[in-house]
């Protein structure tokens, strides 16, 4: 397996102090945060803070002081969109500060003990017992915040088997976690229930609920629209029927990779995050498991 991709290395040897805590707002009460892991959301009103997604654990007080530029009150409550540390990170933190911890059950599954994430073929110690989620939810978990009525539903087998994609219905704007990667290639955790088709049914899902005006926080990269997620959905199928077609006449994945048959695609997605040889590898395995 390639190791190929700096997101996954950050939290070994890149300096956190470099990295600040950017804000966006969405609505009066709704924003955007980039750090230097998975973009946040944050709701704020008279309920408290409403956050989406913790960044990695160095950057908490960036995270915390960012939140009290915007809201004199504290974070009541964390969502995890997926168990992915440059997402949980924080969460640890978060929960000494009084915050609780929500997520999709097999979330706290994997933080709880020790993972290993086989495409980039590293090991992933368990959390410590603060940082685990004490509220988890199955199929779909709905919350009334800060005027908001905040739908969670979880999208089987997509980036992880543990997404859960939070929908704020009032403002129009969800969060997708990792599921929608707004700046190259996405990463499918196969080694965490992961697959190319539960993508595809996920992006689906999500753009069933989103019209002209739906603003869209991804897990990695700018705010997106509408438009930008239905591109993703077109180079996700594009991909998958590439890679499928060469597997369907008997080719293995050091064929495929040689050939290249997404060389189409690659000149706009493979430059960014994942190259498009490890991309390629996850939606090889993931078929060859259907």
């Amino acid at each position: 397996m390639l190791c190929l991709c700096a997101l996954f290395q950050i939290s070994h040897a890149q300096d956190f102090d470099k990295y600040q805590v950017e804000t966006l707002q969405l609505t009066d009460h709704l924003f955007m945060m980039s750090g230097a892991g998975g973009n946040l959301a944050v709701c704020i009103g008279e309920d408290g803070v409403f956050l989406v997604d913790a960044d990695y654990t160095e950057m908490s007080e960036k995270v915390k002081s960012a939140i009290a530029k915007i809201s004199e009150m504290s974070v009541r409550l964390v969502f995890n969109t997926h168990w992915h540390f440059d997402h949980v990170g924080g969460n640890e933190n978060f929960a000494k500060w009084g915050s609780l911890i929500a997520a999709h059950e097999n979330v706290r599954k994997w933080m709880a003990s020790d993972q290993f994430l086989l495409v980039i073929d590293r090991d992933v110690a368990a959390s410590p017992a603060l940082a685990l989620p004490t509220i988890t939810f199955t199929d779909s978990l709905s919350l009334y915040f800060n005027g908001e009525e905040i739908v969670v539903f979880h999208p089987p087998h997509a980036h992880t088997n543990g997404d859960g994609v939070v929908h704020f219905r009032n403002s129009n704007v969800i969060h997708t976690g990792d599921i929608f990667f707004n700046c190259g290639y996405p990463f499918i955790d196969i080694s965490h229930g992961g697959t190319i088709d539960g993508m595809i049914a996920a992006v689906e899902s999500i753009l069933r609920l989103c019209d002209d005006d739906t603003k869209i926080v991804p897990g990695h990269g700018p705010l997106a629209d509408k438009s930008d997620l239905e591109t993703y959905l077109g180079m996700l199928s594009d991909f998958r029927a590439a890679v499928a077609k060469e597997m369907a006449v008997g080719k293995d994945l050091d064929t495929i990779k040689e050939e290249k048959p997404t060389a189409a695609v690659d000149e706009v997605w493979g430059k960014k995050m994942f190259p498009p040889e490890l991309f390629t590898e996850m939606v090889f395995h993931t078929l060859r498991k259907n």
